[in-house]
């Protein structure tokens, strides 16, 4: 019970949640990647065809919809503020 209390504190718990989400990102890069990777090939049939010129596959993987939402945005966490400490015609 001493080893409970020693790390389930409340100020532990941002790290707990820090690693969680790490794991999560990982967990989900490594599912995506196994899953739907055109150039991942887990069964032997696959893996014994060698280099597949399957473009269009690997267009789609690419193009997802993150990518697609983001393509036209502009680089910026915090559009608002930024331009409100660069732009000069607010002096």
């Amino acid at each position: 019970m001493a080893t409970v209390n020693r790390w389930i504190r409340p100020e532990v718990y941002p790290l707990f949640a820090a690693v969680g989400v790490a794991v999560g990102i990982c967990g989900f890069s490594l599912v995506r990647n196994i899953c739907i990777n055109p150039e991942v090939r887990v069964n032997k049939q696959t893996r014994a065809a060698g280099v597949l010129e399957n473009f269009a596959e690997g267009e789609k993987y690419t193009e997802h919809l993150l990518r697609k939402f983001s393509r036209n945005r502009s680089p910026e966490i915090m559009p608002g503020i930024n331009s409100f400490f660069t732009d000069p015609s607010r002096n």
